[in-house]
């Protein structure tokens, strides 16, 4: 019975950890991350971002009994059964070919991943999974070290409560808006609004799922600017008036045919700390 032994290169749970502590590191070092662009390319809509959610939804268990650890990943693997092998192997072999491309794969690879085990049992189970040939042996190891990692509880490193608020999220996802924090607003996550903190949660959640994104942004524009309407009269400056107006006739849902920028997020966090100052102006006029 052939052997299936763990490949760290092919892990794609492993390579998606490791794009996200490459932006983390450019974040960091304020330069552009073009591990952005990859995450970007190949894990939305992909048979790549399908199997990256099994390794996801694995790594996120903590604490939960054998059993629903036991239909978790049964649920998980007959996902795994859909999933279109050959092209998934098709986009592995891009993004790997992309990586060594862009980074040297030494020091790419030398990142201790605390998960490690995990992400390796998840690998070599979904690889078994896959096998015409079924090894029960390389299955029944991978479920229970699987198993033994879920069942284990969290372990809370950190009280602040912007980490508590976000301590679910990925760390990709977080990077993400720490990128986008440091690169249009240079200001701390503090001073943001609690709807801009929605925003902005609502951008990391939902970063591979576009047409959810794009209903809560155009929703949130929609109601800004009913929202700009109502503060509009209680202005009495006419040329501010005049320039407010101008700024609502601009603020538009993104059409159905448009695709969704980071542009657009820019926008809605500006147009509402626009709202909030005017807010806090007229607050009381009527």
């Amino acid at each position: 019975m052939a052997q299936i032994k763990h490949n760290k290169y092919k892990n794609t749970g492993i390579l998606f950890e490791l794009l996200v502590r490459k932006i983390t590191a450019d974040t960091i070092s304020n330069h552009d991350s073009k591990a952005v662009n990859l995450i970007k390319k190949f894990f939305v809509n992909s048979e790549l971002a399908k199997e990256n959610k099994i390794y996801q939804t694995i790594s996120k268990a903590h604490n939960i009994s054998e059993a629903k650890a036991e239909t978790i990943i049964s649920t998980l693997l007959e996902i795994n059964k859909t999933l279109d092998k050959n092209q998934l192997a098709k986009e592995k072999y891009n993004l790997i070919k992309e990586i060594k491309n862009n980074f040297d794969l030494d020091d790419f690879f030398k990142a201790k991943i605390s998960n490690y085990k995990l992400l390796s049992a998840t690998y070599t189970l979904l690889e078994a999974n896959s096998s015409p040939v079924k090894n029960l042996e390389i299955i029944i190891n991978s479920k229970l070290n699987i198993i033994e990692n879920v069942t284990l509880p969290t372990t809370q490193t950190d009280s602040s409560p912007m980490i508590n608020e976000f301590q679910d999220l990925d760390k990709g996802t977080r990077s993400l808006v720490y990128k986008l924090m440091l690169e249009k607003f240079n200001t701390k996550f503090d001073n943001l609004s609690n709807e801009q903190k929605k925003v902005l949660k609502e951008y990391i959640v939902n970063i591979t799922d576009t047409t959810k994104l794009k209903s809560f942004v155009n929703t949130s524009f929609i109601s800004l600017k009913e929202s700009l309407l109502k503060i509009l009269p209680k202005i009495e400056d006419a040329t501010i008036k005049i320039k407010i107006n101008e700024t609502i006739n601009l603020i538009e849902p993104v059409l159905e045919s448009k695709k969704l920028k980071d542009e657009h997020i820019i926008s809605l966090l500006q147009y509402q700390e626009l709202h909030d100052e005017l807010n806090k102006i007229h607050n009381g006029k009527k």
